[in-house]
């Protein structure tokens, strides 16, 4: 039997999140690195990153084995959604390919319920969670000296990626908090979005 291959797709704006939601990517793949696992973590080539505000999606993906669909530039089944800007869940579908079972992370001043009733299938969620990112760490950090796979001059987690990936060790045990705390240069925010995610479960 295969090895499961952990999907994470995360939705984020052109330009002014490209750095946030790269960093969520890689600070997902390199925390379950440090566990030993495999993993991989790329932009999706369809999009546009370099539009200001167009939506577009990184990926990563995290395994107990050697990952084979190297070639394959989409996460045709997230099971985690991570969102870094709340008005994408907006007449976007943003579970596609989600199956029963998943999980949502949003960075918003909103409740959870607040968000579902944004999302049309959100049948297909068991869990959602919430963190105001920006109140915990101001508006996101735009960098243009960093490129897929590679860690800018700011750092990874220097932005609100730091408290959206807290939420996301809160809300799931894909990743450990301390491993996070090893990768994201803003632990402090790291921790507060940990701290301050709130998390519901609707099964």
């Amino acid at each position: 039997m295969a090895s499961k291959v952990h999907q994470i797709t995360v939705w984020a704006r052109g330009v002014v999140q490209d750095k946030e939601g790269r960093d969520i990517a890689n600070g997902v793949a390199k925390a379950a690195g440090k566990d030993g696992k495999f993993t991989q973590a790329f932009d999706n080539y369809v999009d546009l990153p370099d539009r200001v505000n167009v939506p577009l999606r990184k990926y990563a993906r995290i395994s107990d084995e050697e990952i084979e669909e190297r070639y394959e530039y989409e996460n045709e089944k997230p099971e985690i959604v991570i969102v870094a800007d709340a008005t994408i869940v907006k007449g976007i579908n943003i579970l596609r390919g989600m199956q029963k079972g998943g999980i949502l992370v949003v960075a918003t001043d909103r409740t959870p319920d607040e968000i579902l009733k944004f999302i049309p299938n959100k049948d297909l969620l068991d869990t959602i969670v919430c963190v105001d990112a920006r109140a915990i760490c101001g508006d996101q950090t735009v960098d243009f000296s960093g490129s897929e796979g590679g860690v800018d001059s700011v750092g990874l987690g220097q932005g609100i990626s730091a408290p959206i990936l807290g939420a996301l060790a809160r809300g799931t045990n894909l990743v450990k908090l301390d491993n996070l705390a090893a990768v994201v240069k803003n632990t402090g925010a790291l921790r507060k979005g940990h701290e301050n995610a709130v998390v519901k479960n609707l099964n």
